[in-house]
């Protein structure tokens, strides 16, 4: 499937919450059976934690032919996850935080279309994944972006960690 040239991006209205949901739903199970079983369980992301990035103005739609094919968050720095770090950023000035990248699959491209927009506001990306999540690790190099190193979730749990500087592509 190649990549389609005509995706949008748009932010998130509250009323996207059931078409968020079926997104992540496609997204995990493509994740489960491809190696990933692990990284986004049980309900994750919460309702909660959406409707608050929707109301802040973080969370986008992506689209081909006006139906919604992926979602992301682009969040302002600081992120407090990514204040340590086994490893070492490049470079520890503002940046954005891509979370929660996800597609159901029916469009090619939309990792590349999140990153493009994202990095069209002016600073770095820093973007992290679960170690067991190949195909976004490849996305990741495929997309200009540098491993790091390790971070920790709030929780604990590592995270592989990445960087795209602003001349990257």
């Amino acid at each position: 499937m190649p990549t389609d040239p005509a995706l949008t991006i748009r932010p998130a209205l509250p009323g996207a919450l059931p078409t968020l949901r079926k997104i992540f739903d496609a997204a995990k199970q493509f994740m489960h059976t491809h190696g990933n079983p692990h990284q986004w369980d049980g309900p994750y992301p919460e309702d909660a934690l959406l409707l608050d990035q929707i109301a802040r103005g973080v969370c986008y739609l992506v689209e081909a032919a006006g139906k919604a094919v992926g979602t992301f968050c682009c969040l302002p720095s600081p992120d407090p996850t990514y204040a340590e770090i086994d490893g070492a950023w490049p470079e520890d000035g503002p940046y954005f935080v891509v979370h929660r990248l996800a597609s159901d699959g029916r469009a090619r491209g939309v990792a590349a279309a999140c990153f493009a927009f994202c990095a069209a506001r002016g600073l770095p990306l820093r973007i992290d994944t679960h170690r067991d999540n190949k195909i976004m690790q490849t996305l990741l190099a495929k997309n200009g972006f540098q491993y790091c190193g390790v971070i920790r979730l709030t929780n604990g749990e590592p995270r592989l960690a990445y960087y795209r500087g602003q001349s990257e592509k």
